[in-house]
């Protein structure tokens, strides 16, 4: 299979077409293997409008919600990202020229993607999703879909930082954008999406007697 054609035709027919106008997003688009981000054997469904799985319980968010998803965030050469549940959005931010964490809570993910998160210059951090690594970001974003506003990763942010992310609570999410003022959080929903939501982010149920 001729990955680069691929890739071409995906910002072609999957990006640009969803007015995502940012020249050095397009250009780490068609820079990046997206097929090295998923399961070996889901390799030549990289470029399709699925989700193709990297290991149980974690896919790649679908091209066009994700380059959609990083043009809202406004990035710049120099800052920093923490990036949960997103190895492939980690190495396009990278690209872009971002300082970059990829955070994973299952190590598995890493022995898929460890290598060409190493060759993009990402630092790779295996802990809980639920509790975000460092703080003072200037960017935090993730591929999966988060149940329940995940205010910890907020907390995470500089004042001027920005997060984007998917809320999923039943069969359809919006994707949102965080932007921490000096008085708080302002958040704007950007488009509706349907990534897999991060199971372990599920609040505990509670029972009423």
């Amino acid at each position: 299979m001729d990955f680069a054609a691929a890739r071409k035709v995906m910002v072609d027919s999957q990006v640009r077409v969803n007015d995502v106008t940012d020249r050095s997003l397009q250009a780490a688009l068609l820079a990046v293997e997206r097929e090295r981000f998923c399961a070996p054997d889901r390799a030549f469904s990289a470029y399709a409008e699925v989700e193709p799985e990297i290991v149980p319980g974690r896919r790649l968010m679908l091209p066009r919600d994700l380059s959609k998803l990083l043009m809202a965030t406004d990035a710049r050469t120099g800052e920093t990202a923490l990036v949960l549940a997103g190895p492939y959005a980690a190495a396009v931010l990278a690209r872009v020229g971002l300082t970059v964490t990829a955070q994973e809570s299952d190590a598995a993910v890493f022995d898929v993607v460890g290598e060409p998160l190493a060759e993009a210059g990402v630092t790779a951090v295996t802990a809980p999703l639920s509790t975000p690594h460092g703080s003072g970001w200037d960017l935090i974003v993730s591929e999966a879909a988060c149940p329940v506003r995940p205010q910890a990763w907020l907390d995470a942010l500089r004042v001027g930082g920005r997060a984007v992310l998917v809320e999923r609570s039943g069969p359809v999410g919006k994707a949102v954008l965080y932007v921490r003022g000096a008085e708080g959080l302002s958040r704007r929903e950007l488009f509706d999406a349907t990534p897999q939501v991060l199971a372990e982010l599920m609040p505990e149920p509670t029972f009423a007697l």
